[in-house]
């Protein structure tokens, strides 16, 4: 599947699949394009037809890198993995970014509108390009019932179709449901953010036990990266503890007994933290071992400005390069990064979630603090000591190289002799994920805190990988935390925080919550969601706006 992904180009840039979401046709509009029904033959297309599926999660042309497919003024910001992180993490306190664009400012503000935003534009396209795509390649498909392999290939799609709209049930509430009828039909209605998780639930239970005769496979019984039953499996898991969220009623136990099933497939945690975000980790057992799901990046043959490029070049300028080269030991002048976009920052309030021992801000080599008895989740770098982000400093804050250009071999992948596209694959869902949401779901069903031998034995093995001490119990604030260790940059924040009740809180401030320097403000409740566009909006009558956000422009 992989080469698939690869090479989906080839065949599928011969159909043309319509991606406008109030025009859900997918007819041609040019006599000599191929139509679905033409390119949609053998099994062996229906696999490229599924990797062009896979593909729209990193992607973001059928020509180059350097050229989008959707309405986005510059295509690395139009990639679907790279804004999904921003919109979770940029909108809170564990990222912010000192470029002058408007979807920065919008975001690191809290004061984004209906207005075009890049970042809203390319997940909301993207997801429902997703499950437009899907939708296709279930309609195709059903003409081919009979052919041998097809009703699996069929559950993967069904897979990415409700992943898809899980993002988007997560980030924008109730966006537009459409299913395969609706191709060269009616226009997609809403059925409500509660609806939709009923269907999404529905959906991935059906996939999970094959009661449709649409199973998808067993954890190991296809190649890396495609979806397995553990993949559908921890997609509810996230969604049962976000339940009260979503539809006003809590799924504590849901959840749990979600999150152990996951578990008991057999899934690892990788004893080195830092190889899972290294440019080897899709290679890499100790790495493959503990992902459940990730989006495949490849320097050579899927490139893309957005995904783990970003997060690799975005964090560092020639001031952090040259200064963690020197604390790793490599010799003058080493990149760390192939590029240095200089943009993305951390504030110290954020930092403050990690145990840094030993800080000596005085100290003209290192880290500025003892790596050695920190926490090993912990890759910052701060150029001008301890002052606090300044969106207008490029040389405040700290710099993040969690995901890097190294291999586990000790390679550097960042000389002038490699591409400036990372290989670094992006885990959506790992092992270390379960485990706490097992550990919160438990401590939620005990009042808030937990000694259950379970779920302390669960942290007691994420904290000895990152070298740190257990506490004799655990409450929702310590797992809190915990999850701003572990998962930081992987799109967890901002869904933790407004679970938590935290996101639109006074008490809880983040630097520049609501525009404000010190983040002591309260947001109001409807930003716990975004809008829907509004473009989609003048094309289809059938969509009304989120609440709060009808009368912005």
């Amino acid at each position: 599947m992989k080469k698939y992904i690869y090479s989906l180009a080839i065949l599928m840039s011969a159909v043309t699949l319509n991606s406008c979401i109030g025009d859900l046709d997918t007819m041609p509009l040019n006599e000599t394009d191929k139509t679905a029904e033409q390119v949609y033959v053998t099994l062996g297309d229906f696999e490229k037809g599924l990797a062009y599926i896979y593909g729209s999660f990193s992607l973001v042309s059928q020509s180059d890198p350097g050229s989008a497919d959707i309405n986005v003024g510059d295509a690395g910001a139009s990639e679907l993995v790279r804004q999904y992180m921003v919109l979770n993490e940029m909108s809170v306190g564990s990222l912010k970014c000192v470029w002058g664009d408007t979807y920065v400012a919008d975001l690191q503000n809290n004061s984004w509108t209906t207005a075009p935003n890049d970042a809203l534009i390319a997940v909301y396209t993207r997801c429902m390009m997703i499950v437009t795509r899907s939708n296709e390649f279930l309609l195709q498909s059903d003409k081919k019932i009979d052919m041998e392999g097809i009703k699996e290939l069929r559950a993967e799609a069904r897979f990415l179709r409700s992943l898809g709209y899980y993002i988007l049930l997560d980030l924008f509430g109730n966006p537009p449901f459409a299913l395969p009828e609706n191709i060269g039909g009616a226009l997609p209605t809403q059925i409500g953010r509660e609806g939709l998780f009923n269907w999404i639930e529905s959906e991935l239970k059906a996939i999970i036990s094959g009661e449709d005769g649409e199973a998808l496979p067993n954890k190991g019984s296809v190649a890396y990266p495609r979806a397995d039953k553990g993949a559908a499996q921890a997609v509810l898991a996230r969604m049962y503890l976000n339940a009260e969220v979503y539809t006003g009623t809590a799924r504590w136990a849901d959840a749990k007994t979600a999150a152990e099933a996951v578990i008991a497939m057999g899934y690892k945690l990788c004893p080195n933290y830092e190889e899972l975000f290294m440019q080897d980790n899709t290679e890499n057992l100790n790495a493959r071992n503990e992902f459940i799901f990730a989006i495949a990046y490849d320097r050579d043959k899927t490139q893309s400005y957005g995904g783990t490029t970003a997060l690799i070049n975005a964090s560092l300028g020639e001031d952090a390069n040259n200064g963690i080269a020197a604390a790793l030991g490599y010799p003058a002048g080493t990149k760390i990064s192939r590029d240095q976009w200089n943009g993305y920052h951390v504030p110290n309030e954020y930092v403050a979630n990690f145990d840094l021992v030993g800080v000596d801000w005085e100290a003209t080599s290192g880290f500025g603090y003892n790596r050695e008895k920190s926490d090993r989740r912990a890759f910052f770098y701060n150029i001008g000591g301890v002052e606090a982000y300044d969106k207008a400093n490029v040389n405040s804050g700290w710099r993040c190289w969690k995901f890097n250009s190294r291999a586990s071999d000790g390679t550097l992948y960042s000389t002038d002799n490699y591409s400036i596209f990372s290989s670094a694959d992006f885990p959506m869902f790992r092992l270390a994920e379960m485990y706490l949401i097992y550990a919160e779901a438990q401590a939620r069903l005990d009042g808030g805190t937990t000694t259950d031998s379970k779920a302390m034995g669960y942290i007691k093995e994420l904290r000895d990988r990152a070298g740190m001490t257990t506490p004799s119990s655990i409450n929702l604030d310590f797992i809190l935390k915990e999850r701003a260790c572990e998962l930081m940059w992987e799109g967890h924040r901002r869904t933790d925080l407004i679970r938590y009740g935290y996101f639109t809180a006074m008490s809880f401030p983040w630097p520049y919550k609501g525009g404000i320097p010190d983040g002591k403000v309260a947001l109001p409740s409807y930003r716990t969601v975004y809008p829907l566009l509004q473009s989609d909006l003048s094309e289809n009558s059938n969509l009304v706006q989120n609440t709060g956000y009808q009368s912005n422009n």
